[in-house]
C-alpha cells in the first residue's frame, strides 16, 4: 500500500511541474499582465517604488526568472535604473535568487520522475554529470544556455545545489557585467543627450565588451568538461 504511494508521487509531482509551466505560459498570454512585460511599464513601476525600487526589483527579477521571463530583459533594466555598480549587484542578486528558487522548484517536483525515466544508459551519464556539477554548470552558462531552462533542467539531474551554484554564479559574472555596463552607458548618453560621449572611452570599452561577450562561447568551448 505504501509502494503504491511513494510510486505514484514522483507523478503526482511532475504533473504539477507541467501545469505550473502551462500556466505561467497561459498567464503571460492571455492574461493583462503581459501589458507589464514591456520594459518601459516595468521601468515605471520601479521608478515609482522610491526606497523600495532596489528590493522591488530584486523580488521581481528572482520571481520573473521562475516565471520564465527574459532574464535580459531584467538586466537591462536593472542598469537604466540603478547604473552600472547598482544595476550590476541588484542584477546579479537577483539572478541568483531566481536560479535558487527555480532550482528548488524543478528538484522538488520533477527530479524524482526524471530518475524514475533514466535506465541504465543514462545513469552513467547522470553520475557523470554530478561528479563534475560545478564545471558543467559554469560551461553552459558561459556557453549562454537559456537561462531559465537550465535552471530547471539541471535541478533535474543528481548535480548538488552547491556546485549549480556557484557554477551559475561564475558564469554569470562576466555577462552579467559586460550587459549591466552596456545598458548602463548608453541610458546615460540617451538620457543627457550628449551625443558626444558616444565616443568616449566608457562607451566604447562597453560597446568593446559587449561585442567581445559574444566570442567567450567559442573560447569556452574549448574547455569542455569531461562527461
Amino acid at each position: 500500500m505504501n509502494t503504491g504511494k511513494k510510486g505514484s508521487t514522483p507523478k503526482i509531482k511532475a504533473l504539477f511541474f507541467v501545469i505550473f509551466i502551462i500556466a505561467v505560459i497561459l498567464l503571460f498570454r492571455f492574461t493583462p499582465l503581459k501589458e507589464y512585460l514591456h520594459p518601459q511599464a516595468l521601468k515605471d513601476l520601479f521608478a515609482r517604488s522610491g526606497p523600495f525600487a532596489p528590493l522591488l526589483f530584486i523580488l521581481s527579477y528572482a520571481v520573473g526568472v521562475c516565471l520564465f521571463l527574459p532574464a535580459t530583459l531584467f538586466t537591462g533594466i536593472g542598469a537604466m535604473l540603478f547604473g552600472a555598480f547598482w544595476g550590476f549587484l541588484y542584477n546579479i542578486t537577483g539572478a541568483m535568487l531566481g536560479a535558487a528558487a527555480a532550482f528548488f522548484i524543478g528538484r522538488y517536483l520533477g527530479r524524482d520522475f526524471a530518475a524514475s525515466l533514466i535506465g541504465d544508459r543514462l545513469e552513467k551519464y547522470d553520475k557523470k554529470i554530478a561528479d563534475n556539477g560545478f564545471a558543467v554548470t559554469l560551461y553552459l552558462r558561459l556557453l549562454f544556455f537559456p537561462y531559465t531552462p537550465m535552471n530547471f533542467g539541471m535541478a533535474l539531474t543528481r548535480v548538488s545545489f552547491a556546485q549549480y551554484f556557484w557554477g551559475t554564479f561564475f558564469g554569470i559574472l562576466a555577462g552579467g557585467f559586460v550587459m549591466t555596463f552596456f545598458f548602463a552607458t548608453i541610458t546615460e548618453v540617451w538620457s543627457t543627450g550628449q551625443w558626444e560621449k558616444l565616443w568616449g572611452w566608457k562607451s566604447l570599452v562597453s560597446l568593446i565588451l559587449f561585442g567581445g561577450s559574444f566570442f567567450i562561447p567559442k573560447a569556452v568551448k574549448h574547455f569542455k568538461p569531461e562527461i
